[in-house]
């Protein structure tokens, strides 16, 4: 099984997207760490007026006319700034990335839980299918040997044409089943070769599933589910996510410093110092902005508030999950022990019936009906086997530990 899952895992495309989902948040969380590094930028430009700039001045009744700056000219400059305090917006920013981080990665986890999932459902599908067929073939044998009988008392004229007649319909009847039950494994080892990235018609050979350890009790497999399950583990980093996002929306109506700083030039032949060097240390608060912050934060505290009662719902879900689960496997556990007495029951049965019709003792019906228990009782078994590997499972499942 674990070979399959293996396999499963390295070709699934679902949980291949999934990958790239955490490493786009991964790289968000970089973004976002980024916001506290310094900030270079360089610009360049050509500007052409229509008229030169010109100063005009008055001296004792003169008027002056002086220009300012050259009607066509290049200018670039090269900037630095460093966000010094930003009331918060950058640290929350980055815990908000954290966290959506983690979530992507406990999301991956379930993913990849769920797929293990689906191939133990397809291989015990295959397990249930193969013992079918073999209980389908025990079917046709056993009618077979009936009919040879039934063939040898009709010629010996010790029963009718019709008892003949009637086991060769069964037969055929028999037959037909087991085409079918066969059709259905093919099926099954198809479904269970695409999981793994097979060709649909590669050979199948599986290992039979073991019963398993014994469970512990349903309140300690219900606490340890809560506690495990990834997909609430996910949704809270989700909550605290938002959390810090309305914390990162907060900070900008704090006070934001910043210092900046570079080298600037523009073409100019009427200016000493063309060229400038420059420091600044700004700061911005935004006193009012009509409440779009405080909206937009609390609209970010609601939707945590949604993803919280979620997960309280969701928690109920898989209390549930967990009780259905371990019913499945206590009544498994019991079926086994019932269908396994009822095989050999069942096929003493048949042989006393038989034997009481080669003697005349017994009608053809009654052999039929002993013969159909008997493929019944072990039906029952295939089934309850094939049952008590996936409840097991699937109780793996529901306490996050498959």
């Amino acid at each position: 099984m674990q070979q399959a899952w293996d396999t499963a895992l390295a070709v699934d495309r679902g949980l291949k997207a999934s990958h790239e989902n955490t490493a786009a948040a991964a790289s968000l969380l970089e973004a976002a760490r980024s916001a506290r590094l310094p900030n270079v930028a360089l610009e360049a430009g050509y500007t052409a007026l229509d008229n030169t700039p010109t100063a005009k001045a008055e001296f004792f009744g003169q008027s002056l006319q002086m220009p300012l700056a050259q009607k066509e000219s290049g200018a670039y400059k090269a900037m630095a700034s460093l966000p010094l305090y930003t009331g918060g917006r950058i640290e929350r920013g980055i815990d908000a990335a954290a966290a959506s981080l983690d979530a992507a990665k406990l999301g991956e986890t379930g993913d990849v839980q769920n797929i293990k999932l689906r191939v133990s459902n397809a291989y015990v599908d295959v397990l249930r299918a193969s013992r079918m067929l073999q209980v389908a073939e025990s079917h046709v044998q056993s009618l077979e040997a009936h009919a040879r009988d039934v063939r040898n008392l009709h010629e010996q004229g010790m029963v009718a044409k019709s008892d003949l007649l009637s086991a060769q319909v069964a037969l055929a009847d028999a037959r037909q089943k087991a085409l079918q039950v066969a059709n259905g494994l093919d099926l099954a080892r198809a479904a269970y070769n695409r999981l793994l990235g097979r060709p649909l018609d590669q050979v199948v050979a599986l290992d039979d599933l073991s019963p398993g350890a014994a469970e512990q009790s349903l309140p300690a497999l219900t606490e340890r589910a809560i506690s495990q399950r990834s997909e609430l583990a996910a949704l809270a980093q989700q909550i605290e996510a938002l959390r810090h996002q309305a914390g990162a929306v907060r900070g900008e109506n704090g006070p934001q410093v910043a210092l900046s700083g570079g080298y600037g030039y523009q073409e100019n032949r009427y200016q000493v110092n063309p060229g400038q060097w420059m420091v600044t240390l700004g700061a911005k608060w935004n006193l009012f902005d009509g409440g779009v912050v405080r909206h937009r934060a609390n609209a970010v505290e609601r939707q945590a508030a949604a993803l919280t009662e979620q997960r309280d719902e969701l928690a109920s879900v898989i209390a549930l999950q967990v009780r259905q689960t371990w019913l499945d496997v206590q009544e498994t556990k019991k079926r086994l022990i019932v269908t396994q007495s009822a095989i050999a029951q069942a096929a003493e049965n048949l042989f006393v019936v038989r034997d009481r019709y080669t003697n005349g003792l017994a009608t053809h019906t009654e052999v039929l009906d002993a013969e159909v228990l008997r493929t019944g009782s072990e039906t029952n078994h295939a089934n309850a086997l094939s049952d008590a590997a996936l409840a097991r499972l699937r109780l793996k499942r529901a306490t996050g530990e498959l």
